[in-house]
């Protein structure tokens, strides 16, 4: 019997930590109204060396597509 006891503990501390991620997730979610990480900035507002470089890459390959050869 004192197997029983001890397996069902430990499933129930392997439960606990399986399961704290989402809860402090929804705990987080429910503390900032609905916004779990703060005022993030949505994608694609800041600026970007990176972005700048693809827009001008595709608008480069748009051009070469468009122009008859």
């Amino acid at each position: 019997m004192g197997t029983v006891i001890e397996i069902f503990i430990a499933m129930l501390l392997i439960g606990a930590a399986a399961f704290a991620p989402l809860g402090y997730f929804i705990y987080q979610y429910t503390q900032k109204n609905g916004q779990p990480f703060g005022d993030t900035e949505p994608h694609g507002d800041s600026p970007s060396k990176i972005n700048d470089l693809a827009e001008k890459l595709i608008s480069l390959l748009k051009n070469k597509a468009q122009k008859p050869s």
